[in-house]
């Protein structure tokens, strides 16, 4: 049994949540998010507190339940208070640069490339640190592992784009193996 599923989801003030047949649409001051509920699951809602549950049980309710749960958890925090995802750019000469909703970076390639931001969106570039901001946090995710495909580290010098909160394995070169 999920024990995350179990869990209620507490509905912040500012934020509201309908649900009309098995579409969830949850509102607030960022934006507005919706998703389907999955079949044999259902939700509750008395006064400012969700639950989600299972009509039926069977091994697809009983999968699909805690992330159920987890997806609705996701758009309430969302719309309230949004997701931040951060990357870092190192590297001699490796920059990047933003002009309305479009990053331009400067990664080694005889070619600067240009990545386009999708709505809802938002990015800070502060010397080498990226910082994307959005409410939807599967979009934002989806964004932040796009730009870091661009330019994956390397495991010898690092050099490249990567998580803030990430560690990258180093490996010793040809002249350390020497001795």
């Amino acid at each position: 049994m999920s024990r995350i599923g179990r869990q209620p989801i507490t509905i912040p003030t500012g934020v509201t949540v309908e649900q009309t047949d098995r579409l969830i649409k949850v509102s607030g001051a960022k934006g507005a998010l919706e998703v389907v509920l999955l079949p044999g699951l259902k939700m509750e809602q008395v006064d400012s507190i969700l639950t989600v549950s299972r009509e039926v049980e069977n091994p697809e309710t009983q999968r699909s339940f805690g992330l159920m749960r987890t997806l609705i958890n996701n758009m309430v925090v969302g719309v309230s208070q949004g997701f931040t995802r951060q990357l870092e750019i190192n590297g001699v000469g490796y920059r990047a640069s933003i002009a309305g909703n479009t990053i331009t970076f400067s990664l080694g390639f005889s070619h600067p490339i240009n990545f386009v931001l999708p709505a809802g969106v938002e990015a800070k570039i502060e010397k080498n640190v990226i910082t994307l901001t959005g409410f939807d946090k599967q979009v934002v995710g989806q964004v932040a592992a796009n730009i870091r495909a661009l330019k994956k580290p390397e495991p010898y010098k690092g050099k490249g784009i990567k998580y803030v909160e990430e560690h990258i394995r180093r490996k010793a070169g040809k002249t350390a193996s020497k001795g």
